[in-house]
């Protein structure tokens, strides 16, 4: 039995109806890259295959959606999860008046322009992805040539801008979250064991800016690489920290956070005394069984709904989805939902910004007018190996600050 709840006015505080949909939220993730879906580029098939000419639904309301079907490994894995709820998502929306112009980018930004081109002439309004960051670049430059909005799902904020805007979990939503989070229990001096990677240069951006923010102080950053000699020395290097913080910002993956877990215990660090503190990507059950971080606090969408979508995506495809699956799912809910109560306006740059935003699968959320997003986020604790929410998300995103 369905259960998709039918999109009425909600949150109204402007003239524009606001829709919520789906009531669903997340639970652990399963998938993507370190939990930070479409960052990077994949390398790409070196045979270019055919955009995907299908269509799905056969509304009046036309929205191209543009996915790495063929990129080569996890990217079309991504990509065909990303597509199966789409097509879950119009099924479940009742007389969805859309038609889903399917287009394959293979991964490229070559791809993802095409793709748009082709979404474009055959009439779409919006464009749903792509998903990697120089695609959502690449397509979004031809949806601006013609005045249209793209709905991507990279997490790469720097591909944002006015009518490109980003259906996805930007990690600097994490650790602004995270970080007041701390600062109201108490948490003033903040350590930092970060990854050097593009992923650790951006939050440690959003770190040094979410504890200035909050009248903290930083009084030392680390970073590390997978090397475990060079966990080992960096956790070292840090130990004098450990006296003098009372919190420490470690964002590692599930596929590095044992080992450095490890170096950390090692090093003396204890999380009994110095409070650790992670993002999204901590929301693993491999992360959540590290001695070392038990006791932690991460931020992430609200633990109840992912659980459901997944049971239904399992049903329907007979196979488990891909975190990032939701994505897509919130991006089709939420064309429909406009599509069929906002008129000729369904797309525009007030509906879409309107700053009370909408409610989907992953909570609240609402796009900000520079094409970045604002998410309702849960914070979670590792307890005992399990992973528990310790404040709820909230419901209502409150008045936007910039």
């Amino acid at each position: 039995m369905l259960r998709h709840r039918l999109l009425a006015p909600v949150l109204r505080r402007s003239a524009v109806s606001l829709v919520a949909f789906s009531g669903l939220m997340l639970a652990a993730c399963s998938g993507g890259p370190s939990g930070l879906p479409g960052f990077d580029s994949p390398t790409a098939q070196t045979q270019p295959a055919e955009s995907a000419g299908q269509t799905i639904g056969t509304g009046k309301v036309k929205v191209g959606l543009i996915l790495p079907l063929t990129a080569e490994g996890q990217g079309a894995v991504v990509g065909n999860s990303l597509r199966n709820a789409a097509e879950m998502a119009l099924a479940e929306f009742p007389n969805a008046d859309l038609t889903l112009l399917v287009k394959d980018d293979r991964g490229t930004p070559e791809g993802a322009q095409a793709a748009a081109q082709e979404a474009l002439r055959e009439g779409a309004e919006l464009i749903i992805g792509p998903l990697f960051a120089p695609s959502v670049q690449a397509a979004g430059q031809v949806a601006r040539g013609a005045n249209r909005p793209v709905m991507a799902f990279s997490s790469d904020t720097s591909v944002a801008g006015r009518g490109v805007y980003l259906l996805s979990f930007p990690p600097e939503n994490d650790v602004n979250r995270v970080i007041a989070y701390a600062s109201q229990q108490g948490r003033k001096s903040f350590a930092a064991m970060l990854p050097d990677t593009a992923y650790g240069k951006v939050v440690e951006a959003a770190f040094q800016q979410a504890v200035a923010a909050r009248g903290g102080r930083v009084v030392a950053i680390e970073r590390f690489s997978t090397d475990q000699a060079a966990m080992r020395a960096a956790a070292a290097r840090l130990t004098p920290a450990f006296q003098q913080a009372d919190a420490l910002f470690v964002p590692a993956a599930a596929d590095t956070m044992p080992a450095l877990g490890l170096a950390l215990q090692q090093a003396g660090y204890d999380p009994a005394k110095v409070k650790p503190l992670g993002t999204g990507v901590w929301n693993d059950a491999n992360v959540a069984r590290v001695p070392a971080i038990q006791g932690g606090w991460f931020a992430s969408p609200d633990t109840a709904g992912f659980n459901a979508f997944a049971g239904r995506y399992q049903a329907r495809f007979n196979s488990a989805p891909m975190r990032t699956a939701t994505l897509a799912y919130d991006a089709v809910s939420l064309s429909a939902a406009l599509a069929r109560t906002q008129g000729s306006q369904r797309f525009s740059e007030a509906v879409l910004t309107n700053a009370s935003g909408f409610a989907g699968a992953d909570g609240v959320f609402r796009f900000r007018p520079d094409g970045q997003i604002d998410r309702g986020l849960a914070v979670l604790e590792l307890r005992n190996g399990q992973i528990v929410t310790v404040n709820a998300a909230p419901r209502d995103l409150g008045p936007r600050t910039q």
